[in-house]
């Protein structure tokens, strides 16, 4: 390592320098981690000073999470950046290395000369949208030479800090989000009860410490069968299996009768209840929530509702610590990155269109992530898993005695949605009697609940996705033109895996630590063997199946290695006792094969007049998907005669 009197990053042991930082910072987070990191850094590089920061976009201002200079800390530092080098590293978002002179080349920015400033250099913090949220800089008294390796080696601990930055922010949200749930439920004023797969008290509500004069501190983890009568806990068992069959959407119960309920000093009380159901990690949950009988007609739809965005907000929460990311770096895949880039800040409505397994939901995701209604939850609604008759209540909610078992009130999907966005997924599966309610949805922000005559406004972005060729379904009157046009206003189509050519080198790897961590398995890199099978082999299941088989071959692997052997689906080879038996003759090269299935895929396209998709289709005819043999025609260079 150079000494202090050294011009800084002059002979800088990179490796020696790399220690110095990731000892100083592997232990802390937060601002503790801020504050080692330049400290270290500072020591590292031989610099009289650095610091890391977040920008105040609204005042143009730089908030130092962290400042070291001259062997002390400087607390709370903010600063305009009108100026100062430090406004070049945010406006222009890229690395700013000044060698000498700073003072000269800057000289409206009024610390620099106070703190005898001779060189500086600084790099932005980017989230991965490509905002800036702040920098990484260091300034020495001495000029700072150009040192490459020491420049990686700065921009590397930048996005260390940026990686941070984001994890505060996130977390911060979560909190945010967690005490404003909090708030919804105590102010409720029933009491809610949640339970977890065994009938244990996890949580409850002030008005549940307050009905059942206790503190949670005497109830929770306690067995909800404590609480209530023995008559009345024969009830749960009957109930609790008609929820486990029930579908999604609909695990929510009336206990009949209600229940009697015992106070922690021995009183009891009559209540009238209901008990749903809902899936988090993996695991069941119940609330059970405890009504006041004169005020039940006028808090149950309130209350009901607070149930409902309770489930919604822990998917959510959830999905910030295990949501995943597009990852692709070939030309296909940056086109619809930078198509995301282009059309999430924006209300538009997009049609997401591709394979199934391509990963039509992560582009959603995406895509509200980048929006100003990121702050809402993303509702989610799969059109091919609801029954048709109960779509237009899951859309628009439904009216207490609708239809047979509307036993009470219920808000739809868009409802929930309002000011955020709804993700209909499989939106090709739609029936068409739906579908010119779903174009009014999206003309005038209007729907009415099945069985109500009244209007309510809605204010939803929309996202759909789908597998199907809605063009083709729009020809065939399978699906409105109009909705069509109104879903269509911005198309994201993402292409199969098959067309990605070498990214999956980069999601096998990923999908394999991810496996790894979550399975407990230590396991090697992938060997070139097993990179060249899987690029070998034709996905048609795409990236859920790739990710599928790596998890599997984890799952399986043996003395710490990757075993592709059972977990990969047979490609079809003619093994070498075959080979052998059949002779020579029968084996076709690679070439003979593509000539084959161009031959096969031209007689089924003339026999069908070239249509491609529908039940007279081509598509049909082979036993493949309409996307699938659209993709091997263009592959395959296969035209319509003139």
């Amino acid at each position: 390592m150079a000494e202090k009197n050294d011009p800084p990053l002059h002979g800088i042991d990179e490796d020696e320098a790399l220690r110095i930082i990731l000892e100083g910072t592997a232990k802390e987070t937060g601002g503790q981690f801020f504050r080692a990191l330049v400290r270290n850094l500072a020591k590292a590089l031989n610099t009289k000073g650095a610091w890391v920061t977040e920008y105040l976009e609204d005042s143009k201002r730089l908030r130092s999470l962290a400042f070291w200079f001259d062997k002390d800390f400087i607390e709370e530092y903010v600063y305009h950046i009108a100026g100062t080098p430090c406004s070049t590293v945010i406006k222009e978002g890229r690395l700013v290395h000044v060698p000498e002179n700073v003072v000269a080349l800057y000289p409206d920015d009024p610390d620099l000369e106070p703190m005898g400033a001779v060189s500086f250099m600084g790099y932005p913090l980017k989230d991965s949208d490509g905002k800036v949220l702040g920098h990484l800089a260091v300034l020495d008294s001495k000029p700072m030479p150009e040192e490459p390796r020491v420049v990686t080696l700065f921009q590397i601990f930048a996005a260390r800090a940026c990686a941070e930055v984001q994890r505060i922010q996130a977390e911060s949200g979560v909190k945010e989000r967690e005490e404003k749930l909090g708030r919804l439920i105590d102010s409720a004023m029933d009491a809610i009860i949640e339970l977890d797969s065994e009938l244990n008290i996890t949580m409850m509500n002030a008005a549940a410490e307050k009905v059942f004069k206790c503190t949670p501190d005497e109830l929770i983890d306690e067995s909800f069968m404590s609480i209530i009568a023995e008559e009345s806990s024969l009830k749960l068992p009957s109930l609790l299996e008609i929820l486990s069959v029930r579908e999604e959407g609909n695990k929510y119960l009336w206990i009949p009768g209600g229940l009697e309920a015992i106070r922690n000093d021995g009183s009891s009380f009559p209540a009238e209840a209901t008990i749903s159901k809902f899936e988090m990690s993996r695991r069941d949950y119940y609330t059970v929530i405890l009504r006041n009988v004169n005020d039940r007609l006028e808090a149950e739809q309130r209350i009901k509702t607070l149930s409902e965005e309770t489930q919604y907000l822990k998917e959510e929460i959830e999905s910030l610590h295990n949501s995943g990311e597009l990852i692709g770096e070939s030309t296909a895949m940056k086109t619809v990155l930078n198509d995301i880039d282009h059309v999430a800040a924006t209300d538009a409505t997009v049609l997401i269109s591709g394979e199934s397994g391509t990963g039509k939901e992560l582009v959603a995701r995406a895509l509200n992530k980048g929006s100003r209604r990121s702050g809402k939850p993303l509702i989610k609604v799969n059109c091919a898993a609801i029954p048709s008759s109960l779509i237009e209540s899951e859309f628009f909610g439904h009216v207490k005695g609708a239809f047979t078992g509307a036993t009470q009130e219920r808000e739809g999907r868009f409802c929930l949605a309002d000011g955020g966005t709804i993700f209909l997924d499989e939106i090709g599966e739609l029936p068409l009697d739906l579908q010119s309610k779903l174009l009014r949805v999206l003309q005038e922000g209007e729907y009415e609940p099945v069985g109500s005559s009244k209007t309510y406004k809605v204010d939803v972005r929309v996202i759909c996705a789908t597998n199907r060729d809605l063009e083709s379904e729009v020809r065939e009157g399978k699906f409105r033109e109009d909705l069509f046009y109104r879903l269509n206003v911005f198309p994201i189509h993402i292409p199969p895996l098959r067309e990605r050519g070498d990214d999956i080198i980069k999601l096998a790897p990923k999908f394999k630590e991810d496996a790894s961590r979550r399975l407990g398995i230590s396991l090697g890199p992938l060997s070139p063997e097993d990179i060249r099978r899987l690029k070998s082999y034709e996905w048609p299941g795409n990236v859920r199946e790739l990710q599928n088989v790596v998890e599997r071959a984890v799952i399986t692997s043996t003395d710490g290695s990757f075993n592709l052997s059972r977990a990969l689906p047979e490609t079809g080879t003619i093994s070498t006792e075959t080979a052998s038996q059949a002779g020579e003759s029968s084996i076709r090269s690679m070439k003979e094969l593509q000539d084959l299935e161009k031959q096969n895929i031209l007689l089924a396209l003339e026999g069908t007049g070239w249509r491609v998709s529908g039940e007279n289709g081509a598509a049909k005819l082979l036993g493949i998907p309409p996307t699938t043999l659209s993709s091997r025609i263009k592959a395959l260079g296969i035209k319509r005669p003139s």
